[in-house]
């Protein structure tokens, strides 16, 4: 009797060991931010030399910033990234609802430990993008802070803090770091750091750990969720005209 011989099936792909080009990636965004934060008052000035404008230089260095980690790390986790979009594409209304309801949670959360606290100090890493925003039109500010930025971050601090780092140490204490770090990384260079300034970015953290986790550290729902909230940040800003918007920081508490 004759018999037929089937080729074995193609082993998965390893998707949550770490690789060459994680260590890239981290290296690369380390090394940027702690630049940024202990030089970067003498970055947009030597870039100003080839910029047309003190704004245009500061968008030029995020933008170098932002991009070539983002090239690393959709190269890094681009398995990663087609697998999440195709169990999304198996329920779109759920991420259609989900998406959107995310972001609220995320706002009041972000109002309740705010409130709790007394109020909220602006960060000097949100005091910067504000101010570029009023000089940076939306079309060049949206692909920074909408679309590759929150990938980056998701990448790293989800992705790479989570999904990977917890094959070797403990998921709730992965997840404690992200929440940490992530909110640590955007008030770095400040003077000080105090709880008021962190809250928000805790907060923030807090939540897109949650959604990651939730969905089965699916890292496209928890970057949908994170480009969500800035889109929903860059609309408000640029719909207040600049003359309120300055008045309104004036009143901060």
């Amino acid at each position: 009797m004759a018999t037929t011989h089937r080729n074995p099936p193609a082993p998965q792909p390893e998707l949550y060991g770490f690789s060459a080009l994680d260590f890239t990636a981290v290296g690369l965004y380390v090394a940027a931010a702690g630049l940024f934060a202990v030089a970067g008052e003498l970055l947009v000035p030597f870039i100003s030399q080839f910029a047309p404008s003190p704004a245009a230089a500061s968008y030029a260095v995020n933008l170098i910033f932002y991009g070539s980690i983002g090239i690393l790390a959709l190269a890094a986790a681009r398995r990663v990234v087609a697998r999440d979009l195709r169990v999304l594409a198996t329920r779109p209304w759920f991420t259609l609802l989900m998406v959107p309801a995310a972001v609220v949670a995320m706002m009041i959360l972000t109002a309740v430990v705010v409130s709790a606290a007394g109020g909220v100090e602006t960060s000097a890493n949100q005091a910067g993008l504000q101010a570029l925003m009023q000089q940076v039109p939306a079309w060049l500010m949206v692909p920074v802070l909408v679309v590759v930025g929150p990938f980056v971050e998701e990448y790293i601090f989800r992705h790479l803090l989570i999904g990977k780092l917890s094959r070797r140490l403990n998921i709730w204490l992965c997840c404690a770091l992200s929440v940490v770090l992530f909110a640590g990384i955007h008030i770095a260079g400040q003077e000080a750091i105090t709880l008021s300034a962190l809250l928000p970015y805790l907060a923030m953290g807090a939540t897109l750990v949650f959604v990651y986790v939730w969905t089965g550290k699916n890292l496209m729902f928890s970057y949908f969720v994170h480009a969500a909230k800035n889109l929903l940040a860059v609309i408000f800003i640029y719909a207040i005209p600049p003359e309120l918007f300055e008045q309104l920081q004036q009143v901060q508490p």
